[in-house]
């Protein structure tokens, strides 16, 4: 099954920073813009930026397998290779992660690679994978 594109929106506080940051660091391509919004093709979905400074960042967390989790967050699961490879990546980037890079629900239903970290508006992003994608829904 062909999985069909999402559409996401979150708040921003700096419109150029933020350009720079999904297109530098995450390599995101971009889409139409204004000057109060920006798309980006994130892994063939579409997020958009929009300037609202008032809105951004997230300090709200819930406790999963031991990490103190932004409740507020969103990201792509990607294959096993490229979510180590994003992971390299942004270490050497100097991005600093609010959750490492690291396996959790180690040996458990679910067993998953994630991480997380900030955009320069605060908004958390977790980027995940999963070596046998048939656990994402397991229970």
């Amino acid at each position: 099954m062909k999985v069909p594109p999402f559409h996401l929106a979150f708040p921003v506080s700096d419109l150029e920073e933020t350009r720079k940051f999904y297109t530098e660091i995450l390599g995101c391509s971009t889409g139409r813009s204004s000057d109060h919004w920006i798309d980006f093709n994130m892994y063939g979905h579409q997020v958009v930026a929009h300037l609202k400074p008032e809105e951004a960042g997230s300090a709200t967390t819930n406790e999963v397998d031991g990490d103190n989790v932004p409740v507020k967050h969103f990201g792509v699961i990607l294959p096993w290779e490229d979510w180590e490879k994003l992971a390299d990546q942004l270490k050497a980037a100097g991005i600093k992660f609010i959750i490492e890079p690291h396996i959790r629900f180690k040996g458990q239903v679910g067993e998953q690679a994630t991480m997380f970290f900030l955009d320069p508006s605060g908004n958390a992003l977790e980027f995940k994978s999963f070596k046998d994608e048939s656990q994402i829904f397991a229970f």
